[in-house]
């Protein structure tokens, strides 16, 4: 293995100090423009990287923010992935840990703040909220409002997203539209409750069919679903369109209604939650309310800052909706 280049090692290939490259690598003041592109130039000709393991020995902080986050979150590795840059853009740098069914969310919390973490971002925490407020570093909740006034949380405006949902729907025909929850899934009474006061404003009756997280979730609460479509209560009109508490209990429901004879779209029209990258697949094309990883990554890593700081901070970032085939007008209004 080739020998890492040194602060020394760019300094004799440009001909300076070493104390003038450090003042060119950490971009303070005190060099030419001249030395500054000369340094540059001898430091990328040797492949020269900052050690920072050094740089943290030296400082007083570690500049790492922690991320809990689960093994089974379809949405959370693409909130992961959007953390990387915009952690570095404030200085920071990343350190993962995840929860799962044998590593529970309080055992990747300590290996954290093992680590020596600064502060903390949870996705979708599990923890009570007095238990994050215990912890010994700033915590944000990201994923799941929060208004305790110790605890900063990023979260998508679950209101605003299941209301593009249903509005979606309303303009393509339809008015008997249910709801399949998310269980005891974070978000899942966020969005329950706004599909249950988006329909009764409307004088619409809310109809509800448990589900969960999971794809299985999804096949199973097809069997009910299936029934309001082919055997509605007396005096109802058929169910025509879902709106599923995330994009893979959608899919689960799409395979347990084909299995049972019901088309998507044409008996029944699905909207999922997330717009994760499951949705957009061939063989899915599932319309979804579409949560904005990068715009909530920037916001969690603001809101570490700012907890940093001593300020708490509750952002929600708006969603949209990104519809493709598995939404249409009912048959009814079919023209």
């Amino acid at each position: 293995m080739a020998k890492r280049a040194t602060l020394a090692d760019v300094a004799a290939e440009a001909g300076v100090s070493r104390a003038l490259v450090s003042i060119v690598m950490r971009n303070a003041p005190g060099a030419s423009d001249a030395t500054r592109e000369r340094v540059l130039a001898a430091a990328a000709s040797l492949g020269y990287r900052p050690d920072a393991r050094a740089r943290l020995l030296r400082s007083s902080r570690s500049h790492l923010l922690g991320v809990v986050f689960a093994l089974d979150g379809a949405f959370h590795a693409e909130i992961v992935e959007a953390l990387y840059p915009a952690a570095s853009k404030s200085g920071f740098d990343i350190v993962l840990s995840a929860r799962g069914p044998r590593r529970p969310e309080g055992e990747a919390l300590q290996s954290l703040l093992d680590l020596n973490v600064e502060a903390i971002l949870v996705l979708a925490p599990e923890s009570e909220d007095v238990e994050l407020l215990d912890l010994p570093v700033p915590a944000v909740s990201v994923l799941q409002p929060q208004y305790r006034p110790r605890l900063a949380s990023v979260a998508t405006d679950e209101a605003a997203g299941i209301g593009l949902a249903v509005e979606h729907l309303r303009r393509l025909g339809h008015r008997r539209i249910a709801h399949v929850d998310g269980g005891s899934a974070v978000g899942s009474d966020a969005r329950a409750g706004a599909f249950d006061r988006l329909l009764n404003e409307a004088g619409e009756t809310p109809i509800f069919v448990p589900g969960g997280p999971t794809e299985t979730d999804g096949m199973t609460a097809a069997g009910p679903l299936a029934a309001l479509v082919e055997r509605p209560p007396p005096g109802r009109p058929p169910l025509t369109a879902v709106v599923a508490f995330n994009d893979v209990l959608a899919v689960g429901l799409m395979h347990g209604l084909r299995e049972r004879g019901i088309r998507v779209p044409e008996d029944l029209s699905i909207v999922g939650y997330d717009d994760s990258r499951l949705a957009a697949l061939a063989h899915v094309q599932l319309t979804s309310v579409r949560q904005d990883p990068d715009a909530l990554a920037a916001a969690a890593v603001g809101a570490a800052a700012a907890a940093l700081d001593g300020h708490v901070t509750h952002s929600l970032v708006p969603p949209s909706l990104t519809v493709r085939s598995s939404t249409a007008p009912p048959r009814a209004v079919v023209r």
